[in-house]
């Protein structure tokens, strides 16, 4: 019985390790933003909270390093302490080392613009659909906006 499961678990894995390299293969490179909607936990309403056209890049290179940059539409040049303030809150980046791992990527985030995000892992089920990347989180307290939790649902094209 013992060889029957260690056997089992090693053809689930053996055949597993292909989806999981394409996928990797898949996610490196350029993808430019295309939405971003906070889904309130409690509610369930989905809110383009960086407006309807916000701009960003994520990188993902084969060596493991994740890039993001999401900033909202309509920003403008700060110049007061408040619209420095706004600036911030009007953004997302964040930067580490990433991982594939079942349907999920897993950024070790070393830099963020939120000093909060330093130090843990920001986990995204992915999905493919054509040259279009799905990122969803889980439900988290985002610093954006006052801890609120929310899922973040980003959607990126990829850059061609």
């Amino acid at each position: 019985m013992k060889a029957v499961l260690i056997g089992a678990a090693w053809f689930a894995t053996a055949f597993s390790l292909p989806a999981l390299a394409d996928d990797r293969e898949q996610i490196v490179g350029n993808w430019k933003l295309v939405s971003v909607l906070y889904e309130d936990v409690e509610t369930k309403q989905r809110t383009p909270v960086l407006g309807a056209h916000p701009r960003g890049y994520q990188i993902a290179t084969a060596a493991g390093r994740w890039l993001a940059l999401v900033t909202a539409e309509g920003r403008k040049v700060p110049t007061t302490d408040e619209e420095r303030s706004t600036a911030l809150r009007t953004m997302i980046s964040y930067t580490g080392q990433y991982r594939l791992e079942g349907g999920k990527v897993i950024t070790k985030v070393e830099a963020a613009w939120n000093e909060s995000w330093v130090g843990t892992e920001q986990i995204r089920a992915y999905r493919f659909d054509g040259d279009t990347l799905h990122l969803e989180s889980p439900p988290q307290a985002h610093p954006n906006i006052g801890g609120k939790v929310v899922r973040i649902i980003v959607t990126w094209l990829r850059d061609k």
